[in-house]
């Protein structure tokens, strides 16, 4: 938002400031012709030395004096500053200086470099010390050739315990002006501390130039000396007052003392007017001319004719900014620029403005300030106020506003409006402030059209082939990045722009294609989404919309100063989407739910989307716009109470328990699907472009296990064990063995996944389980064992999985008392009553009191696993019309319950109603195709 770059839109980010930033003041006011060697000179005679501090405990900067004088169209800034060497760190910190000045704009002047010690003062100017000059661009990395030249001095002798001093000055004026002055001073906030600070402005009595302090509640000390005015402030000043961080931008007031001689913004307006006349700057039989004439031959529209010229100067025009010799305001020629084919947005400004003109098209420049366009309605008129010039052009009576210096704007973009709250119109006669009113582009910046494969089941990985579509600046940028770029590195571009967009995604094939007549970038991708449904009782919910979920609006009004600032919504830009899911088993016990369709404005912020299910296929279309829309605060509860309906209704797929899900399929796509076979495609594209990529195996081993292809899964995660071992990827290959009957490589895996995790729990406790099932309890209970002994937060789970294998494979006496104590200790965990009942059920032991056990974990909160346990008391009771409602029971709460699943069907063989139970006696294979010898321990079996 306004003030704060980083929460712009990504395209304004990156477009330059090319005019000089309040920064640039506080090292000096704009300069005359100067030298490019630091002067040695003593403090001009009006400078009020300041004496150093000598109370004790003093801070390490001990000394902080600015004094500025204003004269005429001149300024002269002092700075004397003085840091007590306290420690080592601060020693290497203070043993380098570096002061950077603008020899084209003014002199740097040495005053004084001292080091005091002990009470006495060592003159290292008079000792020989001078700084050395570095001539280096430091910001052509940036595009900017600014002329600033670096002062730079190795301390000599300093030592911990020592003060060191520099006093210098930076002396200007700038012809560019029309004999105005301007300038700022910082005013250092607590909590910085200092030993003494001081801020102290002066000029000629009777001719002061306007000032004002931006943070508010700042008052000077004003007095006249010697025929001059003195405005001083005591640093340090008071904290600012903290200020949401959605405020608008005129609410966040920098620790600045601005001074400027123009007595408006008309006055400004008409002094930079002049720089950008365009009268005779295109010449008969010049390029440019024959540019012009070929625009014109192109269109007779006034309109295409402004966007051509525009796209010309963005396109052909690269940017430099040059700030050097004058350039701070003034701009080059459009024949340097054409010539030079560079320049910043002044030259490129001056070039667009004289193209137009030829045509007959009306424009003028305005100055604008990128990032704090907001703040520039409350400061002093000034040139400063501005970092930014750019052109507004009439055609057809609307204002258009044309920036060189972006990049990839087309017809389509040209009425859109820049974020710069308030430009300043460079007239003759003068003009005033402009508000920028900001409304939706015209385009989205993104859009994206994805087609989503769910036919094989709800809540398998979906399948995507997905199209983005980036406009403008964001195009652009792409192809910036993408130049040069080799295959392998361009689908991992491609990648990580869907992983921004989609969240974690493995992508198959990419491509990216550009159209520079359209100004687009498409790319075109399939991929695997981590995209689930979610469960909400006994049905499943996926969520259709893509923009207003995402938004997570933190808005604080309450504290009594705030009450009264607005809401910054976000800057303009667009993003759409088309959404096209396909659903399985031709969309059988899936609904929509909410509001299909929506056009409105909601926390500033224009939405319109429509939804639609019909079949097997559900569609969403949805498209929203930020505009810099300002919502008053007493307005925030309302808007939030809209966006929280807004969201409560968005529409989205409800799944009932007939909708086909992960456990009706074999590893393999049923009739109809295509699914499984599209993520086999997409995992074995992004393999085959990185083999030696661990995380690409792993992630087709999971979609493969969860699809019941254990063999597959297997050998995906024994390749990821091979390429990159961590101990989940050892577990996971312990349990694809696991399910396919490899006892002894599963323990294998579990072994080699605790030596590297000793500590991972979920690993202690598949170990032990491998471990007891291959006849090794000892072995597993001496692990859990060392476990309790460390106690912690995991003791209970691992004193529950003590129990369960001691009491199915072991002594089943001995497990039930290490439960009886452990429930006498706390009588209200229901998992212990759980756990008690469960192994009683398996081991057929005291059964009435198993029924107890589990009803009472029921009452204390149990879940579905309670139920199941008593349904296997109940079986082992011979109680099958019980047991078969508490596993119906369980199944209603948790469909996957792979136990309740295989019980269900041994309960309906034993009422004679086998072939009722043959799908869930399938799924409980599928789930775990050994699952037939859990339950032989148990003495209940079924046919294979």
């Amino acid at each position: 938002m306004a003030g704060s770059l980083e929460h712009w839109p990504r395209e304004y980010r990156l477009i330059r400031t090319c005019l000089p930033p309040v920064v640039a003041a506080l090292l000096a006011s704009t300069a005359a012709i100067a030298g490019t060697e630091p002067l040695y000179q003593p403090a001009p005679a009006w400078v009020q030395p300041a004496a150093i501090p000598t109370t004790p405990g003093l801070p390490p900067l001990v000394l902080f004096d600015s004094q500025q004088r204003y004269e005429g169209a001149s300024s002269w800034s002092y700075s004397d500053v003085v840091r007590r060497i306290a420690n080592a760190e601060e020693l290497g910190k203070q043993t380098s200086l570096t002061l950077p000045w603008v020899p084209d704009k003014g002199d740097l002047i040495i005053h004084k470099l001292e080091i005091i010690r002990a009470g006495q003062m060592i003159d290292l100017i008079a000792k020989g010390q001078r700084f050395a000059v570095l001539r280096r661009e430091a910001n052509l990395e940036q595009q900017m050739v600014t002329g600033v030249l670096t002062a730079t001095l190795d301390v000599e002798g300093l030592q911990v315990g020592d003060m060191l001093r520099l006093a210098y000055s930076i002396t200007g004026s700038d012809k560019a002006l029309g004999g105005h002055v301007q300038g700022a001073g910082l005013l250092l906030p607590q909590p910085t501390r200092l030993g003494f600070g001081r801020l102290l402005l002066s000029w000629p009595a009777g001719k002061a130039p306007g000032y004002q302090a931006l943070q508010s509640g700042i008052t000077p000390q004003i007095s006249t000396a010697g025929g001059y005015q003195q405005i001083s402030y005591s640093l340090p000043v008071a904290k600012p007052a903290e200020i949401p961080t959605n405020a608008p931008g005129r609410f966040k007031r920098p620790p600045l003392v601005e001074v400027s001689s123009f007595a408006s913004w008309a006055e400004v307006a008409s002094v930079m007017a002049p720089l950008y006349a365009t009268r005779g700057l295109i010449k008969p039989g010049s390029p440019l001319k024959a540019e012009v004439a070929a625009i014109m031959a192109a269109t007779p529209n006034p309109l295409e004719r402004t966007q051509r010229a525009l796209q010309l100067v963005q396109d052909k025009v690269r940017y430099l900014a040059v700030t050097m010799n004058g350039g701070n305001y003034v701009p080059q020629s459009p024949d340097q620029t054409w010539s030079a084919r560079y320049g910043d947005c002044k030259a490129k400004t001056l070039l667009l403005l004289a193209l137009l003109h030829e045509m007959g098209i009306e424009a003028e420049a305005v100055l604008a300030n990128i990032g704090q366009g907001d703040l520039v309605s409350v400061r002093l008129p000034s040139a400063l106020a501005f970092n930014h010039v750019l052109v507004r052009a009439q055609v057809n009576g609307e204002s258009l506003w044309l920036d060189g210096t972006s990049s990839g704007d087309r017809l389509a973009d040209i009425r859109d409006t820049p974020p710069f709250f308030n430009v300043l119109p460079l007239r003759a006669k003068g003009a005033s402030l402009m508000p920028l009113k900001m409304h939706p582009n015209g385009r989205p910046s993104l859009s994206v059209d994805m087609v989503v494969d769910e036919s094989a089941a709800i809540d398998l990985d979906p399948v995507a082939q997905v199209k983005l579509v980036l406009t403008g600046r964001g195009a652009v940028q792409y192809n910036a990045a993408a130049g040069g770029l080799g295959p392998k590195e361009t689908h991992d571009l491609i990648a990580r722009l869907l992983r921004n967009q989609l969240g974690n995604v493995d992508v198959g094939k990419a491509a990216a294609s550009s159209d520079a007549e359209a100004g687009t970038v498409t790319i075109t991708a399939s991929a695997v989404l981590d995209e689930q449904w979610q469960a909400d009782g006994q049905r499943h919910t996926r969520a259709l919309d893509k923009l207003l979920g995402r938004i997570d609006w933190k808005v604080d009004r309450g504290r009594p100063a705030w009450a009264q600032i607005p809401v910054m919504t976000d800057l303009p830009s667009g993003v759409a989407w088309n959404l096209t899911v396909k659903l399985p088993d031709n969309g059988r016990g899936i609904t929509l739910d909410g509001t299909p369709g929506f056009d409105g404005t909601i926390r500033g912020e224009r939405l319109v989307r429509s939804a639609s299910l019909a079949g097997s296929t559900a569609t969403m279309t949805e498209r929203m716009d930020s505009f810099g829309l300002e919502i008053p605060a007493s307005a925030v509860a309302a808007e939030r109470d809209r966006l929280a309906k807004a969201k409560a209704s968005a529409p989205r797929l409800i799944a009932t328990r007939e909708a086909r899900r992960y456990f009706d399929v074999n590893g393999q796509d049923p009739a109809g699907a295509t699914q499984i076979a599209a993520a086999e495609a997409i995992f074995a594209d992004q393999i085959a472009i990185d083999p030696d990529d661990a995380d690409s195996w792993q992630a087709r081993g999971r979609f493969r296990y969860n699809a019941g292809n254990f063999a597959g899964a297997r050998d995906d995660y024994r390749k990821a064990v091979e390429l990159a071992p961590t101990a989940q990827r050892h577990l996971n290959l312990a349990n694809a063995l696991g399910k396919l009957g490899d006892a002894v490589g599963a323990l294998a895996q579990a072994q080699a996944g605790h030596d590297l995790d000793p500590a991972n729990g979920r690993g202690i406790e598949t170990l032990a389980m491998t471990l007891a099932e291959q006849g090794k309890l000892a072995d597993a209970l001496a692990l859990l064992d060392e476990r309790i002994a460390v106690g912690g937060e995991e003791k209970e789970d691992y004193e529950i999985s003590r129990a369960a294998l001691q009491g199915e494979f072991g002594d089943v006496a001995d497990a039930l008392a290490m439960l009886d104590r452990l429930i006498a200790a706390t009588p209200g965990n229901w998992r212990l009553h759980n756990a008690r009942c469960y192994m009683k059920a398996q081991r057929k032991q005291q059964l009435d009191s198993a029924i107890t056990d589990c009803s009472k974990a029921l009452e204390l909160g149990g879940n579905a696993g309670v139920l199941d346990s008593r349904a296997l008391a109940w079986t082992q009771l011979g109680q099958n019309d019980k047991a078969l409602a508490d596993v119906d029971a369980a199944l209603a709460l948790e469909p996957d319950l792979l136990e309740s699943r295989f019980l269900r069907a041994a309960l309906l063989a034993r009422l004679g109603r086998a072939a009722e139970g043959a799908r869930d006696l399938a799924i409980a294979r599928r789930l775990d195709p050994q699952v037939d010898r859990m339950f032989a321990r148990y003495g209940i079996t079924l046919k294979k």
